[in-house]
């Protein structure tokens, strides 16, 4: 068997690596890593409940909460009592929110291609089909 590091610690280090990578670019936008978490989730299923959500992105629904706050103050997302339970609320993004996510997703998706641009075309497309099937477990 060949000798390699475990996944995880290869897993762990690539992380860090993305985390160092999408920092400043957060940090330009004045987004946390956790508010981007909330844009990008309700940019894929908009109109979700905060429990729905926080459940979604691995977080503590009570963690969640100032973040969503922030969010709203800033008017990136909207949350509105849901017609059916009045103690729900149900969020969205406002058009401030989409295009504060482009804005952010645009500049990390350049900064994974630097990444990447070491590989060849063919290693790239599998190695990033190999990690959406992993993450989809």
């Amino acid at each position: 068997m060949e000798e390699r590091e475990d996944l995880g610690a290869m897993v762990f280090r690539l992380g860090r690596l993305l985390l160092a990578m999408e920092q400043p670019i957060l940090d330009r936008h004045g987004v946390s890593m956790w508010a981007y978490a909330v844009l990008t989730a309700l940019r894929e299923s908009p109109m979700r409940t905060q429990a729905a959500l926080a459940a979604g992105i691995g977080a503590d629904k009570t963690r969640l909460i100032p973040v969503l706050d922030e969010l709203q103050k800033r008017g990136l997302i909207e949350r509105e009592p849901d017609p059916s339970d009045r103690r729900v609320r149900l969020l969205d993004l406002t058009d401030a929110g989409r295009q504060v996510h482009q804005a952010i997703q645009s500049e990390v998706r350049a900064g994974e291609a630097d990444l990447l641009a070491a590989f060849p075309p063919a290693d790239r497309d599998g190695f990033l089909r190999a990690l959406i099937a992993l993450t989809k477990r």
